[in-house]
């Protein structure tokens, strides 16, 4: 990601605050369901402001003929029509503050409640509305909306995509800031950055106005997929329309992804729900395809209804209930668009369960005899343990695509980049390690050249076939003949 733009200050207000107003009195934990709403909704209103301000400027004429009710609803719909959402509760967040702090807990609700349901979702799954009663018990919540409206992030003092900046770096403190939950939602920038140079999506020609789709079955906070957008915009084509799918089980990390795409003025689709069983994106194929799903977890729970609702994608075969990553991996697969219509290409982070477990005839091995026999598999590398915040363990970037070049047809690359990383100079969490930008850039480079060397190996896709054999060893006697034992039957 570019990093030209500076948004220090921004992020300093925005974390500060957090820090004098919260501290003490919420968990770090909880801080994210309070400050991320609040950032949303402060953006949010600088964006009608400033488009209000246009209007009555453009509708003058028309708007000096009618009553000021009148007005307001003439304004309210083309506010709506235009930027797709609106609130007309009346207030902003200067104005609760201005209002005093004996009303403040019902203004502030009454302001929530005034936006149109696609803000009103995000913000009610956010969590912020739970914390209100004790917000203003301990009479922060005043302190918390004055010091919020003071924070500029209108669209002229703050750009669409400074603002994506903004977001996605409080996301990144935070989770590097609550160790233990970092990696369920926020997977380490250098690993997304790695993934997408992978999917080789320069090497396809992407012309002016051309709908290139992206999709991420396990988004969390939307870090892949926005990364995958401004690696189109900045490294192909500017001018391509990216167009982003996704889905998330969890509603505050759902709500986060929401408000980044939102921010950011992203044309994005974000489905609420669990993927092995509510598809969000079911009949839709696409281009590009990453993800980080969970691994190592348990998927006996909802076995009964991920079967009910396989639809064909799970019918391959079935890893063991204690750990459904290869349903993901399915799940993309069945997502490809057919090779002769230009194909699909896959980036999943993987642990060392999907590559290794599973007998002869197991699910785990008719999935990737499935893979395999299919000639999808691209290449997997070994990535440099102690990358991850939440776990240390090895992991594996598996590199799926229908369209392989004619040259790496038959074949898969293994890139071993466990030594591409150096220390950090402060841990968080179980990540102790980075791949820095010359390490990424070498690694892309060893998968380019498609060769045999220190860390590259290239295979036949026979290597990987193998067959398990029974043998029934009896006892013989010195002829040859099997020895029996004669029992007495009564």
């Amino acid at each position: 990601m570019k990093r030209d733009t500076d948004i220090s200050q921004e992020v300093a207000l925005i974390w500060n605050t957090a820090n004098d107003v919260l501290r003490d009195i919420f968990q770090r934990t909880e801080y994210p369901d309070i400050i991320y709403p609040m950032v949303l909704i402060r953006r949010i209103e600088g964006v009608m402001i400033a488009k209000t301000e246009q209007l009555k400027e453009e509708l003058e004429s028309q708007l000096s003929k009618v009553d000021k009710k009148t007005q307001e609803q003439i304004l309210n719909g083309k506010i709506l029509q235009e930027i797709k959402f609106n609130n007309t509760s009346g207030k902003t967040l200067a104005i609760i503050a201005d209002e005093g702090e004996s009303s403040i807990k019902n203004n502030f609700i009454a302001y929530l409640n005034g936006y149109t349901d696609n803000i009103k979702i995000i913000i009610d799954r956010s969590g912020i509305r739970s914390h209100i009663n004790k917000l203003t018990e301990e009479k922060i919540l005043y302190t918390l909306i004055k010091d919020f409206s003071e924070i500029d992030l209108s669209p002229e003092k703050v750009s669409n995509i400074k603002m994506g900046y903004v977001f996605e770096e409080l996301v990144r403190k935070f989770s590097e800031a609550n160790n233990a939950e970092a990696g369920e939602h926020y997977t380490p920038r250098e690993v997304i950055d790695l993934m997408t140079h992978m999917l080789n999506m320069d090497e396809k020609a992407i012309k002016d106005g051309q709908l290139v789709t992206i999709y991420d079955p396990a988004c969390g906070s939307g870090g892949m997929l926005s990364a995958a957008k401004e690696f189109v915009e900045e490294k192909i084509n500017p001018n391509a329309k990216v167009v982003l799918y996704g889905q998330e089980v969890n509603d505050k990390t759902w709500a986060v992804a929401q408000a980044d795409l939102l921010l950011k003025g992203e044309t994005a689709y974000i489905t609420k729900g669990d993927t092995l069983y509510e598809d969000g994106a079911a009949g839709e194929q696409f281009d590009f395809m990453l993800s980080n799903p969970p691994y190592g977890k348990s998927w006996k729970k909802i076995q009964k209804k991920v079967l009910a609702n396989s639809n064909g994608r799970f019918d391959v075969g079935q890893p063991r209930s204690s750990d459904g990553q290869l349903l993901f991996t399915l799940h993309m697969i069945s997502k490809m668009k057919p090779a002769e219509l230009g194909g699909s290409a896959i980036a999943i982070v993987h642990n060392g369960s999907p590559l290794f477990s599973g007998d002869a005839g197991s699910g785990e091995s008719e999935i990737r005899r499935y893979i395999l026999e299919n000639d999808w598999l691209e290449t997997i590398v070994a990535l440099p343990t102690e990358l991850f915040y939440n776990t240390g363990i090895a992991t594996y970037i598996w590199l799926i695509r229908n369209n392989k070049p004619k040259h790496r047809k038959g074949k898969i690359q293994l890139i071993n980049a466990v030594d591409f990383w150096k220390p950090m100079k402060r841990s968080l969490g179980n990540k102790r390690r980075c791949i820095d930008e010359t390490q990424i850039n070498e690694i892309i480079q060893i998968h380019k050249t498609f060769d045999t060397g220190p860390y590259s190996k290239i295979f036949e896709l026979e290597d990987f076939a193998f067959r398990k054999v029974f043998l029934d060893l009896e006892e013989t006697d010195e002829n040859g003949n099997p020895i029996t034992e004669e029992k007495e039957v009564t």
